[in-house]
Parts: C-alpha cells; sequence; structure tokens
C-alpha cells in the first residue's frame, strides 16, 4: 500500500465536486448530461476514429448502462466543460488501481468547434494534477494509438513519457497500429 489509505483515497473521490482548469471545469458525468449532442459525440466517426467506441452505437440506455457501471467504484467518469459559458466539450475517465496507486486517463473531446484550442490538454493536466496530488496517487497512465497525433501530443506535452507499446494491436483504416503506452509518476 502506498501513502494513502483506500478509505482517504475514496473519500477524496467521494467529495469529488469539480476539477478547475485554466479553461475548463471538470465535474461527475450524470444522467443529464446523456443529451443528443453528447450521443453525437460517441457516434460520429471522425470524434472516435481511434476509439473502440467506433464499434458500438450509442443510444441514452446503453450511456446510462455505462454510466451506471461506475457507481460503487474508485473510478471517474468526469464531464469536461468550457468554463467561461459551462458548454460541454467532451467526457474524461480515469479507471483507478487503488492497491497500486495508479489512474489509466482517457479523453473524448467531442465538441469538433473546440479542437486544437488547448482544451483537451487543459482538461488533461487538470485530472492528472488532481490525480497524483489530491488523491494522491503515485502513477497516471494512458495509452493511444501511434497513429494518433493529437493524442500523442497531448501526452506529451503534459509531461507523461512513452514507456512502452503493445506492437501491431489494432487495426484502423485496415492498417495495423502500435498502442503507445505513457506514464507520469507523482515524483516525476
Amino acid at each position: 500500500m502506498f501513502w494513502r489509505t483506500c478509505r482517504e483515497t475514496a473519500v477524496a473521490a467521494l467529495l469529488l465536486t469539480s476539477i478547475e482548469g485554466t479553461q475548463v471545469v471538470l465535474r461527475p458525468f450524470v444522467d443529464a448530461d446523456i443529451t443528443p449532442a453528447y450521443l453525437g459525440w460517441l457516434n460520429d466517426p471522425v470524434a472516435t476514429r481511434y476509439s473502440n467506441q467506433r464499434f458500438r452505437s450509442h443510444s441514452h440506455a446503453t450511456s446510462q448502462r455505462y454510466l451506471a457501471s461506475f457507481e460503487g467504484t474508485q473510478n471517474l467518469f468526469l464531464s469536461v466543460r468550457r468554463r467561461a459559458d459551462g458548454t460541454p466539450l467532451g467526457t474524461m475517465t480515469a479507471y483507478v488501481a487503488e492497491e497500486h496507486g495508479t489512474a489509466d486517463m482517457g479523453i473524448l473531446i467531442g465538441e469538433r468547434t473546440c479542437w486544437g484550442q488547448g482544451y483537451g490538454l487543459d482538461a488533461w493536466q487538470a485530472l492528472m494534477r488532481w490525480l497524483l496530488a489530491e488523491r494522491g496517487l503515485r502513477k497516471v497512465t494512458a495509452g493511444t494509438l501511434d497513429c494518433n497525433l493529437p493524442m500523442r501530443r497531448l501526452a506529451e506535452r503534459s509531461g507523461m513519457h512513452e514507456e512502452g507499446a503493445r506492437r501491431r494491436q489494432e487495426i484502423v483504416d485496415g492498417r495495423e497500429h502500435d498502442i503507445l503506452l505513457f506514464a507520469r509518476f507523482r515524483d516525476a
């Protein structure tokens, strides 16, 4: 076990109301967030081009089931909102392994009009800081396909380092691609 007990970190997760970045606010995703815009992001072949979400059809019912899968766990499912006006921009997840002091993060900025404006990086850095400092985890990880250049840049710009790869793991547009594994340690 690492320096914080599981009980202390569970309390920190339960008390989470929001995490603030400079451009975004992250807050727990709730049923009311399952909107036509959200479903549109999940069913957008461009927004999910590098995600395994592209193989599924998403509805209100499937989204409710996914949201319910977070109940009673240490994992986080967050709504990413523009700080200036509260507009929903996307979602983030953090799958936590308390016993190991780790979390694996994911992000979807589904609002295409906001791509390339730094919202994703701001959200990523805000959640990573919170997981490492407030939640007291020792390591945060993420994986992305080698062909997903925006996500690779986001990981690198956030201070994560590539620590390995799963070679020829997934197929995109008929071609084999590696999954690159990134990490950042609390004491880095």
